[in-house]
């Protein structure tokens, strides 16, 4: 245990480079997330836990984890941080009326999306916040019809619109179960086209000289989810977004690479700037992790 008296108050700058090791369980990808030095965030949460007079992280060869009390200050320090914003927008003056339409990706509501909304609402009440989820491709074409305010789409890797939250691989994805035979047609779950996902998955089969059919169209990250449960076929999904029941077969099955993906956040350029630059700001501040 580290010595050391608890104070009165834990220092917000502190706090946040904690909560972003603790929801990404790595200093690098906290130091990339905050934009700063790897250095400075160990430096924060070394202050941290001299002041909480507790030791909340653990570090070896397999990564990082959290400690019991760090697992309780995670929780602290998102009640700290959301009553610290709300009152420093308060003082500032920026209670933000109006409304924000936002449209998601189906399937990026499967991670850790909700909570953020969640919080940007109780941050913002007296800003309306319009949700549309379909696809991705629905999505920008409404964006540019200016039907949205600000969307957040899987992308064509290097695309070169919008604010890249991450980059992730598609891997194709079934159940332990999965029995494929080269010489069949791949059975194949998708979205209807025009679907990202859907296309590259053919294109990549048919670059490769294997055959497919499409045993299941969905328009919901859910129907995908069910369909390949039900050994209905495989699927392409970005890798970090795959369930922990199903298994990603690409190399099992040798089935062709079908690239990288972007979550990407774009707007609408005549929206209210304000509104966009608050939910942009928390999103690219907080962890995406599949729930």
């Amino acid at each position: 245990m580290l010595s050391g008296s608890i104070p009165t108050m834990f220092d917000p700058t502190h706090l946040r480079s904690f909560l972003a090791v603790a929801e990404n369980l790595s200093f690098t990808l906290a130091a990339e997330r905050l934009r700063l030095a790897q250095p400075t965030v160990s430096q924060h949460v070394a202050k941290l836990e001299k002041a909480a007079g507790r030791l909340l992280l653990v570090r070896d060869t397999h990564g990082v984890r959290l400690t019991d009390n760090g697992d309780a200050m995670a929780g602290f320090a998102r009640t700290i941080l959301s009553a610290h914003d709300d009152a420093a927008r308060y003082f500032r003056g920026e209670a933000m009326r109006g409304r924000l339409r936002f449209g998601t990706a189906d399937d990026l509501a499967i991670t850790g999306l909700p909570r953020i909304l969640r919080e940007f609402r109780r941050a913002y009440p007296q800003l309306n916040l319009e949700l549309t989820v379909s696809q991705s491709d629905d999505l920008h074409r409404r964006l540019k019809a200016g039907q949205l305010d600000l969307v957040f789409i899987k992308w064509v890797a290097g695309a070169q619109e919008g604010t890249v939250v991450r980059q992730d691989t598609f891997s194709w994805v079934g159940v332990e179960e999965t029995a494929l035979d080269p010489g069949d047609p791949v059975p194949l779950v998708a979205y209807p086209a025009p679907s990202l996902s859907r296309t590259l998955a053919i294109q990549a089969l048919e670059a490769s000289g294997r055959r497919w059919k499409v045993t299941c169209s969905t328009k919901q990250i859910a129907g995908v989810l069910a369909a390949i449960r039900a050994g209905l076929g495989v699927a392409v999904m970005p890798t970090t977004l795959v369930p922990t029941d199903l298994k990603i077969i690409t190399h099992r099955f040798d089935l062709p690479p079908v690239g990288d993906v972007d979550f990407t956040l774009i707007r609408n350029p005549l929206a209210n700037s304000a509104a966009v630059d608050a939910l942009t700001e928390a999103i690219l501040g907080r962890t995406l992790g599949r729930t």
